[in-house]
């Protein structure tokens, strides 16, 4: 019974807090560009001098951590790390090398123009399979993105992208297409969906061809804090997944530095 009280009070706690601040990436009331839906890039950028730092939580055991940091305003660094295993039992499996995460906004939006953005990111998602040298999901590699927001009772924005995945050992080296959604709901809440047409796997190795159908809730919890839900793999795309699609848990801070 007090564990129950000391959960409530924790969750009064995070309502009261995210009203007085709300400023994390989701809702209107947003002060930092996503510059991620679920697994897509998207051409968001942290200004100069900005730090972000997120976990992602993912089946498995997987645990990912990224920092990221604005060094000029148009230009983003970041390196990642993670493992399979990292919760539950047994040996954890380390990723073999950390990743690496370079934004360069080509383009700011305009009224009548997208925010557009070329980037490299070498971090896949999943176990690392030794057998094909790939991640369950492949890392987005080098990648090109165009970003667009409306106003559509609150922010809608329309994110699309083209990508090329170095983890080509799987014999399967197309050039991948993804897009995706994003829609505020309200001050600190947004929804986001993501379509990756998995063209750089389909060989039924790990993908069955039918790309990968991603969604998931933001909450701005606090001043730079940002919690996420997802909803993986909807599509059931993986040959190896018996139950459909899969849950992950994120969590984002970013703060000012220098």
């Amino acid at each position: 019974m007090k564990s129950t009280i000391k959960l409530f009070m924790i969750f009064l706690f995070l309502i009261n807090t995210s009203i007085l601040f709300a400023q994390g990436s989701a809702g209107t009331k947003s002060e930092i560009e996503p510059r991620y839906l679920v697994d897509m890039n998207t051409a968001g950028i942290l200004q100069k001098g900005m730090f972000s730092i997120m976990t992602e939580q993912l089946p498995e055991g997987v645990f990912i951590l990224k920092m990221d940091v604005g060094i000029f305003n148009q230009f983003n660094f970041g390196i990642s790390y993670g493992a399979a295993n990292f919760v539950g039992k047994g040996e954890m499996k380390f990723y073999k090398y950390p990743g690496v995460n370079v934004r360069f906004r080509l383009f700011d939006e305009e009224p009548s123009f997208p925010a557009i953005l070329l980037g490299f990111d070498s971090q896949g998602k999943g176990e690392y399979l030794d057998s094909i040298r790939r991640f369950e999901v492949k890392s987005p590699g080098f990648y090109l993105v165009a970003s667009k927001n409306f106003n559509f009772m609150g922010l809608l924005s329309l994110h699309g992208g083209l990508n090329y995945s170095l983890e080509t050992s799987d014999q399967d080296n197309n050039l991948n297409i993804i897009v995706g959604v994003e829609k505020t709901i309200g001050q600190q809440i947004s929804v986001v969906a993501e379509y990756d047409f998995g063209l750089n796997d389909d060989e039924n190795k790990v993908g069955r061809g039918r790309g990968y159908l991603n969604a998931g809730i933001r909450w701005s919890i606090g001043k730079g804090l940002t919690l996420g839900f997802d909803f993986r793999n909807l599509a059931n795309n993986r040959i190896t997944d018996t139950f459909g699609g899969d849950r992950a848990f994120r969590l984002e801070f970013a703060a000012m530095i220098f």
